[in-house]
């Protein structure tokens, strides 16, 4: 597998050539919408994919897979295609933009990577950004949804349960210690029995690039990783649970699966276990 990384001087020399997505999402506690970055200047030619719009939109849990017909509208809507290379970025650096690296990749793209720094990166470096909105032409999509990136509930109590994969909660070490409230309101503090923990922030510099392969792979063995076994990565509500992936596929683990409803479900269900502590 290739690194799932570009710079932005590949892409700046390939514009016109691949898709560029603009997958900005507020950080939790933060007022706005994505769009509000987007509008106010973008790289040129990015569509805007909407993760709270492009989503099950019949539960509570915030920006759930939607199904595959519903993603194949959506994504033909922006232009879209599984033919051709997808770059995907925030306005944070490293964020939001693995997200839909992740979901992309579970709907059958081949070819998606992140921009390395994302928009802060691009403009610090005077690249050009727009403010018009992208019209690209609709496109068919033909999805092919790859379930073994993606768990659910079920899924994740039974790999607890069983042993068959290592879970990797992404939350900061206070919140998965259950030392620090949820900043969703109505979840229980703590963490699933068994679940090992590596902050996101561990795998992401401040200037909101990855870190290096080295870096990555000794921040999880710190936790307690085996990097060698299956992995199964969790977060609040599945964002930076799509870091850790993204993380992990720099170190060539293209089968690491994700915890699609995350704490926003577990900790809310009175049915499943939860401790504190380390």
């Amino acid at each position: 597998m290739p690194d799932p990384m570009v710079t932005t001087d590949w892409l700046a020399e390939r514009l016109g050539e691949v898709s560029v997505v603009d997958a900005t999402l507020p950080k939790v506690g933060q007022a706005g919408h994505g769009k509000d970055s987007y509008d106010a200047g973008h790289i040129p030619g990015a569509v805007f994919f909407d993760i709270n719009g492009i989503a099950d939109l019949t539960t509570d849990l915030p920006h759930m897979l939607p199904t595959p017909e519903a993603f194949a509208q959506a994504v033909g809507a922006l232009g879209l295609s599984r033919d051709e290379p997808v770059v995907v970025y925030d306005a944070h650096g490293v964020y939001s933009a693995p997200r839909v690296w992740w979901t992309l990749r579970a709907m059958g793209f081949p070819e998606v990577y992140v921009l390395d720094g994302g928009l802060p990166m691009w403009r610090a470096e005077g690249r050009p950004v727009e403010m018009a909105p992208a019209a690209p032409a609709a496109q068919p999509v033909d999805v092919r949804f790859d379930p073994s990136l993606v768990r659910d509930l079920i899924g994740v109590r039974a790999t607890l349960e069983g042993g068959a994969a290592q879970v990797v909660d992404a939350r900061p070490a206070a919140r998965f210690r259950g030392e620090a409230p949820e900043p969703r309101p109505g979840l229980r503090s703590g963490h699933m029995p068994g679940a090992l923990n590596v902050p996101f922030d561990q795998v992401v510099t401040a200037d909101g690039r990855l870190q290096t392969a080295d870096a990555i792979a000794e921040a999880f063995r710190q936790a307690g990783v085996d990097l060698s076994r299956p992995i199964v990565t969790t977060c609040g509500s599945g964002v930076t649970a799509s870091t850790l992936a993204l993380a992990l596929a720099r170190l060539g683990r293209e089968d690491v699966a994700v915890y699609d409803g995350s704490w926003s479900e577990w900790g809310a269900n009175p049915d499943v276990p939860v401790v504190t502590g380390p």
